[in-house]
Order: structure tokens, then sequence, then C-alpha cells
């Protein structure tokens, strides 16, 4: 799920003094370095800096051991660095000494923006097409196609997607059932006369829907009205205020309803108060950990044409050496294979990246979890969208939660609507001159 995952700020500040000490610190660029790709014939440690914990991080550890045993010259040091925050903060502190840096790193592209623009990472394209280390191409590798390019930054191929999840729409059969809704809403229009009629026959003892990530369902909208995500949306214009009347509409009669004090908006539906919500996929995990015995829950696509993807990438930093740099690809290919993808998924709830993985009957009989068997289903019904790696998207992102909540609270509290939307455009175009 998303939770411990909401994009900080980067932090620009320390960040501008990076330039000078990485163009010293890294004479070789990546295509001076990449046409030399050597065999790893010596014992090699690969740093990797992740912010896995639990179940997950167990996994990637077993992982790990499982590369190991293949690749005897190769060791994995994995370092957790703690939640994603702390994984990024380390991650932007360290980038003002190069040389301390991993040689590879879990991370979302937005973070690693200027360390792409002062040559810090690896461009991975010569890598994908080696044929020792890498598939030989882009194609070869069964990485689904917008998830390799959700991974670029400026259009260069810096990382490789690791653990991803998308947004889908999670629903109770049973109550759809029970206040007369007869089909599962595909539409953001059927979503809303669906919440209304589960509102309304319920006596408003149970709220029709609601979407947990509320910047997700502010870019997603824009993206749904033709509106990519950027300094270029006004916030208070017509597309704009469409998106957010709509939920704005639904919180203010009571069929729609944010997380709030909940903050997660599984707990409400596992506690039957709740009939459907837009949420992430790795949310399956806390729902079976939630729900009481006897509860069921069903898996469709987002009722939109786009959905998020949404999970981290895999990134290289320039200053390891050739030696590591061949090695550490070895590994990246290996958690993105077929078989690493399909183990990773089951343990976890992640989805594949890998396309073969995907479409495997290894992975669609899973039974812990509802979304494998319907994955392909919903990729073919929804298009994938990943925020722009563009200069100060992340911080902006990171601001759409905070304006939303406070738009949508006011629309509860039957407050000024407005207000709080030109004070969130205020916040917003801010956001996006920092």
């Amino acid at each position: 799920m998303k939770f411990g995952k909401k994009l900080a700020a980067i932090a620009v500040a320390g960040l501008a003094l990076v330039g000078t000490a990485a163009c010293s610190n890294n004479n070789s660029s990546s295509t001076s370095t990449s046409n030399k790709i050597p065999k790893v014939t010596k014992k090699t440690t690969v740093v990797f800096w992740h912010g896995m914990q639990g179940a997950q991080a167990d996994t990637l550890k077993s992982l790990a051991k499982e590369f190991e045993a293949k690749n005897s010259n190769i060791k994995i040091k994995l370092e957790q660095q703690g939640n994603y925050d702390d994984l990024q903060a380390k991650l932007n502190s360290t980038m003002q000494s190069p040389k301390n840096l991993p040689t590879i790193t879990q991370a979302y592209p937005g973070w690693l923006e200027s360390a792409a623009k002062n040559n810090m990472l690896v461009n991975l394209t010569p890598y994908i097409n080696n044929h020792d280390v890498g598939w030989g191409s882009s194609a070869a590798s069964g990485i689904k196609a917008d998830m390799l390019n959700g991974a670029k930054i400026n259009g260069k191929q810096y990382g490789i997607p690791f653990n991803k999840s998308t947004e889908v729409l999670i629903y109770n059969p049973a109550m759809l059932k029970k206040y007369g809704v007869t089909k599962v809403p595909t539409t953001m229009a059927e979503l809303k006369q669906a919440a209304q009629t589960i509102y309304q026959k319920s006596n408003h003892q149970v709220a029709g829907a609601g979407f947990d990530d509320l910047d997700n369902y502010y870019v997603l909208g824009m993206k749904n009205e033709g509106q990519d995500f950027s300094s270029k949306i006004d916030f208070t214009g017509k597309a704009s205020k469409k998106v957010l009347n709509y939920y704005v509409a639904g919180e203010k009669a009571g069929y729609f309803r944010m997380a709030g004090s909940d903050k997660y908006l599984y707990i409400p539906f596992t506690n039957n108060k709740l009939a459907m919500f837009v949420t992430s996929s790795s949310t399956e995990t806390w729902i079976k950990q939630a729900a009481k015995k006897g509860f069921t829950y069903e898996v469709a696509a987002r009722p939109s044409k786009y959905t998020m993807q949404q999970g981290t990438d895999i990134y290289m930093f320039n200053q390891a050496s050739a030696m590591q740099k061949a090695a550490a690809f070895k590994f990246m290919k290996f958690l993105s294979s077929k078989q690493g993808q399909i183990k990773w998924a089951k343990k976890t709830g992640y989805i594949p990246v890998n396309e073969d993985a995907t479409k495997s009957t290894e992975y669609k009989s899973i039974k812990q979890f509802k979304l494998p068997a319907k994955l392909e289903t919903i990729w073919s019904t929804n298009s994938l969208y990943s925020v722009p790696v563009i200069k100060d998207s992340s911080a902006t992102f990171s601001q759409l939660t905070p304006i939303m909540q406070s738009i949508l609270s006011a629309a509860q509290k039957n407050r000024n609507v407005n207000k709080a939307i030109n004070t969130g455009k205020t916040k917003f175009d801010a956001a996006w001159k920092q």
C-alpha cells in the first residue's frame, strides 16, 4: 500500500550543493563506462539501500541469498534505511558526498531528478542491451513497457522497476447486492450513482465510496480530463473544478468519504461502514489483517481510463566501480525476472513488473490475494500513468493530499469550499516555484 511512501518534498537546498561535488567525483560518464561492461570474474560486493520492512524485507533477503547461491562471486549487502521518508532523507544527505552512496538504491524517480542532472546516476540502457549482464534489448526484458518508461528521468533509462502496485477498486459484493447495485462501476459516473444508491438505501449508515490517496485522485482526475500533471494546470480552472467538485459534492451529501481520522479507508471498509473504495492494489494485505472471519471483498479495475502505477524502482550510482555496476545489474535483472517477481508477489502482494510472470498460471493461481487472477483484465481496462519527473513535480505532488483534505473538510463541515479551493491554488502554484 502507499502507507509510509507519501512523497516528501525534495530537499532542494541540500541538493543544490551537489552539482560541483558530483561533477568532480564522477569524471567518467555512464556512456564512457558502459561500453566496457566487464564480466564479473572476481569477488564483488553490491551495497543496496532499501526501505522494505517486515515480510517485504524478509523476502528481499531471501531473494538476495538465492541470487548469491547462483552467483558465487557476488555478495549483496542489504542496508535497510528505515521507511521511505527515511531512505529519501538519507539519499539527499549522502548525495553531498557521492563517494558514500551505495551501489544501488530503491527510490522513486522524483527523488533523483537532481542526481540525474548532476551525472550521479548510471544510464542503464547499455546494461539492458548487453547480452551478458542484461537481456539484449528492452523488449527482451519482459518488463511491462509502461513501468519501464516510468523509471526514466529526463528520457533516460536510469531505473529498473521493482516493487509495484496499481490503483484498483475494492468492493464488498454482499453489500452491493444488499442495496441493489447490480453492476460493479466501470466509470466515475457509475461510481457516483452506485455510491448514492448505497448511501440512500442504507439510511445513511453506509458511505458508498471513497478514494484512499487524494494526491492520486487529483492527478488521475486531471489526466482523465486530458491534462498531464504540470505547472500548466490551472487549479481553479474548469477541468480542475470539475475534478474537485465531483468529490466535494459526494462529501457534502455523505455518499463519498475520505479517510479522515481513520487514516486509511480499509478500516471503515472492513467494519462495513464503506461499500467501495479506490486504493492501492497492495491494500489487500491490510484488509486481510483487519477483516473479521467471513468478510468478503472483490477487486476490479479503477473506474477510469487511467490508473496510477505506484512503487519504487532500483537505481545505480556512478561512483561504483565497473565490476560493481555489472554485478549490481545482474542482481537487478534477477529481481525483475519472471521467477523473482512471482516469489515477490506471493510473499508481499505487489504486482509483477514482468509480463510473463503476470500471465503465468503460477501467478494467477495465487490464492491469498484476489488481484492475481484479475490483473490481466485490469491492465486491459486501464492505462498506467505515473507522476512526470519534472522540476518540482515531487514537491507539488506531496502538497496535494493536504490541499485536498482542506477542501473536502470544508465541504464536510459546510464551510466555504471556494475559499478552500482558492487557498489550494495558492499552495499548488507556490509548490511549482520552489
